[in-house]
């Protein structure tokens, strides 16, 4: 697996391959099986992986909190909702809700964990989204995904192999 440091830059140099393996999927890749395929691989790329000392999405990401969420993450922290947003946050005009108001996201911790605990959005549980179905029509989401995620990144190299698939530049 790729050190979390080193994932933008060796993601960068694959980055035409990687696009190229997409068009090949988008042509080639039977919907259902995709999605089965990156099932398998998160789950077994996953285990035994500790986001925790990577952290990349937090760390390039502004976090996002929906309205919903809001009252239950500013009880977690200790404070009101109007401070935890005045502390924390920035209205998101394109997702009904709230988003950090820094990268890295404001609630990482230097030990790589979340100050929101299990409060974190679900969006950032279910992140890289790669255990996530429909990924045939999210392939070009991926490719950005795979910058940032070590683990993402090696589920997309062990899928051009499973596919007998050669970048032919």
């Amino acid at each position: 697996m790729i050190a979390p440091r080193k994932i933008k830059l060796e993601a960068k140099k694959k980055r035409n391959e990687n696009y190229e393996f997409r068009i090949y999927l988008k042509e080639n890749a039977d919907e259902q099986e995709l999605d089965e395929q990156f099932y398998r691989l998160h789950k077994e790329l996953f285990t035994g992986y500790d986001c925790s000392r990577c952290r990349n999405c937090c760390k390039m990401y502004h976090g996002s909190i929906p309205e919903t969420d809001l009252a239950r993450d500013a009880e977690h922290m200790g404070l009101t909702e109007e401070q935890f947003i005045e502390k924390y946050l920035v209205e998101d005009d394109r997702e009904n809700g709230y988003q950090t108001k820094n990268i890295p996201c404001d609630f990482l911790k230097s030990d790589g964990n979340c100050q929101l605990g299990d409060c974190r959005p679900e969006s950032c549980k279910k992140y890289p989204y790669t255990d996530q179905p429909d990924r045939w029509s999210s392939l070009y989401s991926v490719l950005d995904i795979i910058e940032i995620c070590p683990v993402a990144f090696e589920i997309y190299e062990r899928l051009k192999k499973e596919y007998g698939w050669r970048y032919r530049n």
